[in-house]
């Protein structure tokens, strides 16, 4: 293990998530009670302290003009963004670190201010579920993938929803120290050094946006009144007076899907809410419109990389039995 510092710099700024800031920094924490020599320092642009987004100050050492190059700039996330345009000042801030750092990571919707520096140019990337639709319609020449729980492009780190910003520190860690270190670390923080699945897994059923053809939206309605019914192609098109090309123009068009593969959605959908209600898998699939929970099982190995089992595990009730 070599023991030489390794300097990491967090940008706070007002509005911060504040287990964006606390998560990777415990990660460091950590692997400095293991033998390691991690100096963290929190700046923000003005040295002034800030607000966290659950009102918690956070004490800062200094400015960005204050700080030597670091070895990893972490930017973290918050709710402000991207509901709001990244101000200037956090734009430059995060540039001026950017360029003097070996390497750059960002956490939750941290992605926004790296994409407004124009860091994510060029780059794979990755943020939280809900708001990486708008992180691509944002930055363009970044190709964003939404199911990541984290992407490495060279030396820039992105990182998916909240706590996924410990999944980017353990990775971080295990590149500078190796595996058995990393491993150490997530055993006493009782986290998994690698998560099963990518961050579909915890996105809300049905929560894009409702398509726009009025003939579309009367397919989600007919397959959430009665999911295990007959939702074929020429069954869709008789119902709504279409012809059978015509609807599929329209779902390739419209929501880049064929129809068969939109049904399976919404019943992949209603059969996940069910899971999360208490429902067997078995009745879960037949609940939800599948031929059987093999089939279910297929799209759950599809879609989330994991068992419908494996779902209800984590997502079924926060209580012991």
């Amino acid at each position: 293990m070599s023991l030489a510092p390794h300097r990491v710099v967090i940008l706070v700024y007002d509005g911060v998530k504040l287990l964006d800031v606390a998560g990777p920094a415990e990660v460091f924490a950590e692997a400095n009670r293991l033998g390691t020599d991690y100096r963290i320092a929190l700046l923000s642009t003005t040295g002034a302290d800030v607000a966290s987004s659950i009102g918690i100050r956070v004490a800062v050492d200094g400015s960005p003009t204050s700080e030597p190059a670091p070895d990893t700039f972490v930017m973290p996330g918050g709710d402000i963004y991207p509901r709001t345009p990244v101000t200037p000042d956090l734009v430059e801030a995060a540039a001026d670190l950017a360029v003097r750092s070996g390497r750059v990571a960002s956490v939750c919707s941290g992605a926004f201010v790296l994409g407004a520096a124009g860091l994510l140019d060029g780059k794979r990337a990755t943020t939280h579920w809900k708001v990486a639709g708008e992180l691509a319609a944002r930055c363009p020449k970044t190709r964003v993938e939404p199911d990541s729980i984290y992407v490495r492009d060279g030396t820039t780190y992105t990182s998916a929803g909240v706590s996924a910003g410990i999944d980017l520190a353990l990775a971080l860690v295990e590149e500078d120290h190796g595996p058995d270190l990393s491993r150490d670390v997530a055993r006493a923080l009782v986290v998994y050094l690698q998560r099963a699945g990518g961050q579909s897994q915890f996105s809300a059923p049905l929560q894009g946006p409702p398509p726009r053809s009025p003939a579309l939206r009367s397919v989600v309605d007919l397959v959430m009144r009665d999911p295990g019914g007959n939702h074929s192609l020429d069954e869709l098109a008789r119902h709504l007076h279409l012809s059978a090309r015509h609807l599929t123009r329209l779902f390739r068009e419209e929501m880049s899907t064929t129809p068969a593969r939109y049904v399976e959605s919404i019943r992949f959908d209603i059969a996940k809410a069910l899971l999360d209600q208490g429902h067997t898998a078995t009745q879960a699939a037949a609940r939800a419109g599948f031929p059987s929970y093999e089939s279910l099982r297929r799209v759950f190995a599809r879609e989330l990389s994991i068992s419908p089992a494996a779902y209800q595990r984590r997502f079924g009730t926060a209580r012991r039995t």
